[in-house]
């Protein structure tokens, strides 16, 4: 099932209302996805999951995963914690991972934004590069 332009203009208002001070507040999510089911606009079902993957994407802005080669220092943490809310706001949650694939360096997403600072992203561009 194609969603219509009005279901995804409905959903996009929907997102709007839930907003309290500029965050994404989970109450007024609840109600306002409680509202449209009471309402039944034509293609609800469309609209409702439009609005959830709208929520989703909004939410994950607010989330940083942060990848690493080895178990960072609590100090380098909290130094990269404060330069990410400095850029991307202080509500940001952020989560430490080890991968050691990535041989050393960062890996940090922010919703779709990525900074690639690994090793290995690093040898793969000279990889390329190397049979270009």
């Amino acid at each position: 099932m194609k969603l219509t332009k009005e279901s995804r203009k409905i959903s996009k208002a929907l997102l709007r209302e839930s907003f309290t001070n500029g965050l994404l507040d989970a109450a007024k999510v609840q109600k306002v996805a409680d509202t449209v089911i009471k309402a039944k606009p034509r293609n609800t079902l469309g609209v409702l999951k439009e609005f959830a993957r709208l929520i989703r994407l909004e939410a994950a802005k607010r989330h940083a995963t942060i990848e690493s080669a080895q178990e960072l220092a609590s100090g380098d943490k909290g130094a990269i914690t404060n330069t990410i809310r400095s850029k991307y706001g202080a509500d940001v949650t952020t989560e430490f991972k080890t991968n050691s694939a990535l041989l050393g360096g960062l890996r940090i997403q922010v919703g779709s934004n990525v900074l690639d600072a690994s090793v290995r992203s690093l040898l793969d561009r000279l990889a390329t590069d190397l049979a270009a």
